[in-house]
């Protein structure tokens, strides 16, 4: 096994710029090509191109390869199950490819009205994706889970190739390793049809067997131009990459149902006119969303010294990311029950 780290070099986009809209893919797509600029359709000849999406059990490292694979961190990661809450694209420019990757929230037996819309975001994303890879630790057994998630897969769009990724390598011994590579091997065959399907283990941490995944991703693209520009790495744009930030920070130390519970939005941002630095600070307000007025007070913690932690640690992330000074306003608002009404969802952009 080899261990080499991913070569994209951080291009910070503009504070105000707007991301780029995420492509859409199938026939529609194939059809605007050739109305496509240059540096997307200026490749050499056997390109490829394509989109990726990781899938899996919550808390299967789906996030952490993600942010491994693209050089730099784009998912929020966390102890909990179900930090995910959106697809996230992480872009991986290399000569011969580029490789779109879709990281998705975890497939899960919903029990609230959040858990089963996330649930169809899922379902959705197998649609419009060239090739699912399912990522399986390689410290916990394979199970019901696991053949759930593959058949839901099958379901809405059986052709797609899938790969199977064994992911925290590190997390367990040789023969613990290879026995799970023969199962995964073995239950990809069997719900696939297949007797070649691929199956790497990686450790997203350690840096291992990343170029090797990337390797046999690659080989399932079909030849095409770029969708976006070299220099970007994700099409998120700055206000949920910052909520987001926000949210991991809140959710650190947290346990059994608060985590869920937890939702942030950016209410207003805006360069400080009276800041005579360039570039000038970046002003940023931003609410908290909790279901329970019991959670505040968790949240807060004891004289509010929980709650200026999470903002501390947030402004130095938003700080990292933005490249400038950092006002940041949070404040904490309660929607009761928001994960299970549809008002409240719809508000959150859920």
């Amino acid at each position: 096994m080899t261990s080499q780290p991913t070569d994209n070099q951080h291009d910070p986009a503009d504070f105000f710029d707007q991301a780029i809209a995420g492509p859409e893919t199938g026939p529609a797509a194939e059809a605007e090509v050739d109305a496509l600029p240059n540096e997307f359709t200026d490749t050499p000849e056997g390109f490829r191109s394509g989109f990726v999406s990781f899938v899996g059990r919550p808390n299967t490292g789906k996030s952490t390869l993600t942010n491994a694979l693209v050089g730099e961190k784009i998912a929020i990661m966390a102890d909990q199950p179900e930090t995910t809450r959106h697809p996230i694209r992480g872009i991986v420019n290399r000569p011969d490819a580029q490789i779109v990757l879709v990281d998705t929230p975890g497939l899960h037996r919903p029990r609230t009205l959040l858990g089963e819309r996330l649930n169809d975001v899922v379902k959705d994303t197998f649609a419009d994706v060239d090739v699912v890879g399912l990522t399986v630790p390689a410290n916990e057994k394979i199970g019901p889970g696991d053949r759930w998630i593959l058949d839901a897969v099958k379901e809405t769009k059986p052709n797609t190739p899938i790969v199977g990724i064994v992911t925290k390598l590190d997390a367990a011994g040789k023969d613990q390793v290879g026995e799970q590579l023969l199962k995964l091997h073995d239950l990809l065959t069997e719900v696939t049809g297949r007797d070649d399907v691929d199956v790497v283990p990686v450790s997203a941490t350690e840096q291992i067997q990343l170029d090797v995944l990337m390797d046999v991703l690659t080989k399932h693209l079909p030849e095409g131009p770029r969708f976006y520009p070299e220099g970007h790495v994700t099409d998120e744009d700055t206000e949920t990459r910052i909520a987001e930030l926000i949210r991991e920070e809140a959710l650190k130390g947290l346990r059994d149902e608060l985590p869920h519970s937890v939702a942030v939005q950016i209410d207003e941002m805006y360069e400080d006119p009276d800041d005579g630095n360039t570039p000038k600070r970046a002003m940023i307000y931003a609410v908290m969303y909790l279901e329970r007025p019991g959670q505040k007070t968790i949240i807060e913690g004891r004289d509010g010294r929980r709650l200026s932690g999470i903002i501390q640690r947030s402004r130095k992330q938003i700080i990292d990311l933005l490249g400038r000074n950092v006002y940041l306003d949070l404040r904490i608002k309660v929607l009761k029950n928001w994960q299970s009404d549809p008002k409240h969802l719809g508000r959150l952009g859920f």
